[in-house]
């Protein structure tokens, strides 16, 4: 299994920016912890040095969706601006999202097929008598190259191969500048409420919801020796 996932600032200010990257670190960490494989594939730096406005991972492991959980939605961290310490606001907002519809493809020239034709000239004048050009077809996504550079359908082959490689790379890139570009409107999108995480403090320490009884108790125990007295 493989997703894409998106951790952005939105149009959140610098202190956002500084959010990201924290999250990223933390983010990584758990998925390493989890034997989930990443990759970073396109990141946008911030405004400051250690600050980013967005990054883009990839994700591989058997499953995601249970570590994912914890996760997609907006992240919230409380704290004091350390970029402006006068300002009043202490809660800040960024976004962890899916992108769906974009699948990384990986080259194998196993998957490419390959035509041998005689080698033209100008005018249509056959240049050999023999088969040496080449077409090579990657299959996957239909792209294809014609090679008759030299007169050894080898050579061709290779040149073939090489400039096939490059045009289904140039045209993952193309895609995923493209889908990159639609992304932003998820930077619109992240909401204020019901953050799926809440960070605090400069060291960034997680906020966890008490799980314990144990204040309620003492709270009960003072008001019934109060009640005795």
């Amino acid at each position: 299994m493989e997703k894409l996932i998106q951790i952005t600032s939105g149009r959140g200010p610098l202190e956002c920016q500084w959010v990201v990257a924290k999250v990223l670190k933390v983010f990584l960490e758990e998925a390493k912890n989890n034997n989930i494989d990443y990759e970073i594939i396109h990141r946008e730096n911030g405004d400051e040095n250690l600050t980013l406005k967005s990054v883009t991972i990839i994700l591989k492991a058997k499953d995601l969706n249970e570590f994912l959980k914890t996760w997609l939605g907006s992240i919230c961290w409380t704290g004091k601006s350390a970029f402006r310490k006068l300002h009043k606001r202490s809660n800040w907002f960024i976004g962890v999202f899916e992108l769906e519809g974009l699948e990384k493809i990986n080259f194998n020239e196993k998957d490419i097929q390959f035509q041998t034709t005689r080698s033209q000239g100008s005018g249509g004048q056959n240049v050999n008598k023999v088969n040496t050009a080449v077409r090579a077809t990657h299959l996957p996504t239909g792209q294809s190259v014609f090679v008759q550079d030299t007169r050894s359908q080898l050579e061709n082959k290779k040149l073939s191969i090489r400039r096939l490689k490059e045009k289904v790379l140039e045209r993952n890139i193309i895609h995923l500048q493209k889908r990159m570009q639609e992304t932003w409107n998820n930077h619109l999108q992240v909401q204020r409420g019901s953050p799926i995480r809440t960070f605090s403090g400069t060291d960034f320490k997680k906020n966890y919801q008490e799980k314990s009884f144990k204040k309620q108790r003492n709270v009960l125990k003072n008001e019934l020796k109060k009640l005795q007295k």
